[in-house]
């Protein structure tokens, strides 16, 4: 299915030409004419003949400016410097530029009255279905002008219904989903804090038509902004029930004054629309991460062992060569360093003092961390560490020598949270410090594989000390440009370097950052019972092999919940496997089951990792969840099942598998068994049945006891 956004079919006027954005299943055209207004006419499934996209009707301007005959929200607003607030754009020319996969369209449109040129681009990329917006401003006139709204894309929609699902929370509650129909007058979802803009809301979403949205079948659009700063999601229903949506940088408190003959580029907004439900989208959005949006999205991610919820701040040599012992002898890759290692005027012993003097504690590790890189690698395994670049203690010497770095209001009171603030990445002499912590970091520790990046509060008092007087609302944007300087220049020398990107759990997870890092901390929460949650809503834009999911000690430190082993160890193999809980402190009984679901793990790594992922049963719909993933060629799959919640005659509902070939016939086993636990799917162990049966009547296996979970194996014969 797909809509036209009018229902007759007119002959274009002179001189009209349609402009048409193609991949394989998403397309968007425009009407555009000489001198006259771009016009979105059509946003759906791909037509099978392009040229019927003429036959559309003209529909809606396709990024409307404040002023003139406009009346609803405007995707720019721009004041001109003789103090006209308004704009018009209309159309000059476009082109468009194919390389490899992806296809570039530029569409040019200018103001008749004034020399102000706006480039819309839009780059189509073909196998994973998922088009790219963003904008360019440009002008010449000489005392500048001040842009007030900046939108990167603008799309509308004509249904009967409409269904918004968005992405919210909280630390250690990121990512919960809420669905709610759309009526008349604007939905505004945003961000207005500036660094770890994504604590409250995700800026990503899932529009439905005429329908709530469902896994396998609708009209879903969906829509991701890439930008890791303030940001702003607006949806209007106007009066005759069509829909626009905008996205982009949020304008709040970010006028911007933009001089002559400079280009005010906003980030990207990627998108996608399927006529067959939200799974088709997950799996575009998957597609396309790995190829273009995750750092080396080829590469297997890796596993690995954490100090913190061992350690906390007090540990010593000593103590961190036994964790890498035991990192080694449970068969991890990795060996993670958290916070504490650093200062000596200031001891890092709690998250009062030290954030920003990066030298090595002495009397924890007097012999440097070099001496730990040395160890793990003689154990046979990696090395990394924490830092948080961007951020320092009042209590510190690098703020005794720079109060003038951090970003805060003049004659107000200083406010910190944790205890520390934000180093304004405005300024090009802090780029180039907070570059030296990596640089130096990995200089003196020649080594080190894996940099776990932390970014743990907002800004609030938010001012710069080194933006002029008059360009004081350019910090939440350049603060981000700023921060992409670094990430730049660390990219560049270090590329081969793993690194993971947390913000105080899931506060800046978006691909504006991500083509930086390897995978990202989505939350601190731990808990398996909610990392269910958590993951489900975060898999449907971010893949898994990006995802890392730990397993924790009991009662878990944030929800005190008691969960079983193999439960933790199931749910964190569905993602990114790492572990906090710590093998000294497990039973010799629990420590062998981890050390074989390391191994299982193993096994199974590519398919999670490089699969694409199927969502058979929602944790909000039901007390069991599922889900699975299939390898490209669908010889192999995996499938996880997890019971939320004890039933007294046993949880039977049939998992009708998809994404199998169903002219192949699979093998079922299961994996990471506790020996201790009766199993109901033993009937079907060693079983071999056609992808057409289990995709039509599916595993039928009853799971009775809350927190019981399975791990099924499919290969094909």
């Amino acid at each position: 299915m797909f809509f036209l956004l009018a229902i007759l079919a007119l002959a274009p006027a002179s001189g009209q030409q349609t402009i048409v954005i193609e991949t394989s299943g998403t397309a968007l055209a425009f009407k555009a004419e000489q001198g006259k207004k771009l016009v979105q006419t059509y946003i759906g499934e791909r037509l099978m003949s392009k040229a019927e996209y003429e036959s559309a009707v003209a529909g809606f301007d396709a990024f409307p400016t404040f002023g003139g005959k406009a009346i609803g929200e405007a995707a720019l607003r721009v004041v001109h410097q003789d103090g006209n607030t308004s704009s018009e754009l209309v159309y000059d020319s476009h082109s468009v530029k194919t390389e490899g996969d992806i296809v570039t369209t530029q569409i040019n449109l200018l103001d008749p009255a004034y020399p102000v040129q706006v480039r819309l681009f839009f780059k189509a990329y073909q196998k994973s279905d998922v088009i790219e917006q963003y904008m360019e401003i440009e002008h010449a006139e000489k005392k500048g002008v001040t842009l007030y709204d900046f939108a990167s894309s603008y799309l509308t929609l004509s249904a009967q219904k409409y269904f918004l699902t968005e992405f919210h929370g909280d630390w250690a509650q990121e990512m919960q989903m809420q669905e709610q129909e759309l009526i008349y007058g604007t939905k505004k979802i945003e961000s207005r804090l500036g660094v770890r803009s994504n604590q409250y809301a995700h800026a990503c979403f899932l529009l439905s038509e005429n329908g709530k949205a469902a896994e396998q079948s609708g009209n879903v659009l969906a829509g991701q902004l890439e930008w890791p700063g303030s940001w702003e999601l607006r949806f209007e229903v106007d009066q005759l029930g069509d829909l626009h949506i905008a996205g982009g940088m949020n304008p709040y408190a970010s006028h911007y004054k933009l001089p002559q003959k400079t280009v005010f580029k906003t980030p990207q907004m990627l998108f996608t629309y399927s006529t067959s439900g939200t799974g088709t989208v997950t799996r575009r959005f998957h597609r396309w991460a790995k190829e273009y949006g995750i750092h080396m999205g080829d590469r297997t991610r890796m596993t690995l062992l954490n100090n913190w919820e061992a350690t906390y701040f007090k540990f010593d040599e000593e103590v961190l060569k036994r964790i890498i012992s035991d990192a080694a002898d449970m068969g991890f890759e990795l060996f993670l360093l958290d916070d504490g290692w650093f200062g000596n005027k200031y001891p890092r012993n709690s998250d009062h003092q030290g954030l920003g003097d990066w030298e090595t504690n002495h009397e924890k590790l007097p012999n440097g961390l070099g001496c730990l890189v040395k160890e793990a690698n003689d154990k046979g395994i990696q090395f990394g560490i924490w830092l948080e670049p961007e951020m320092i203690n009042p209590k510190s010497e690098l703020y005794e020598k720079h109060p003038d770095w951090v970003i805060t209001q003049p004659n107000r009171e200083i406010d910190t949270q944790r205890h520390q603030m934000i180093l304004d990445l405005c300024n090009p002499k802090v780029q180039d410090y907070v570059f030296s912590v990596v640089d130096q970091t990995m200089q003196q520790n020649p080594g080190i594989a894996y940099i776990k990046w932390d970014c743990n509060r907002f800004m609030t008092n938010a001012a710069s000390a080194y933006l002029k007087p008059e360009l004081k609302s350019h910090l939440f944007i350049e603060y981000t440009r700023g921060l992409y300087n670094v990430l730049d220049r660390v990219r560049e020398k270090y590329p081969d370097t793993h690194m993971m990107l947390c913000s105080g759990g899931g506060g800046r997870i978006d691909y504006g950052t991500l083509r930086y890092f390897d995978e990202f901390w989505i939350s601190d929460n731990t808990d398996a019972l909610d990392r269910i949650f958590i993951q489900w809503g975060t898999t449907y834009f971010f893949p898994a092999m990006a995802l890392a999911s730990h397993v924790s000690v009991v009662p878990n430190h944030i929800t005190k919940r008691i969960i079983p082993l193999k439960f933790r160890f199931d749910v964190a193999m569905s993602a990114k496997l790492g572990m906090d809980l710590q093998p000294k402190d497990m039973t010799a009984e629990d420590k062998q089951f981890a050390k074989n679901a390391i191994q299982e793990y193993y096994g199974i790594r590519d398919i999670v990792q490089k699969g694409d992922l199927y969502r058979l049963l929602s944790p909000y719909e039901s007390r069991r969840t599922a889900m699975m993933y299939v390898t490209e060629n669908k010889q192999k799959a995996v499938v996880f099942s997890y019971l939320l919640k004890k039933t007294i005659n046993g949880e039977k509902t049939s998992l009708v598998l998809q994404g199998l070939d169903p002219h192949k016939n699979y093998t079922l086993h299961e994996i990471n068994k506790d020996p201790k636990q009766y199993s109901w799917f033993s009937p079907l162990e060693g079983k071999t049945f056609s992808g057409d049966y289990l995709m039509k009547y599916g595993l039928r296996f009853t799971m009775y006891n809350e927190f019981d979970s399975k791990v099924i194996l499919l290969e094909a014969n």
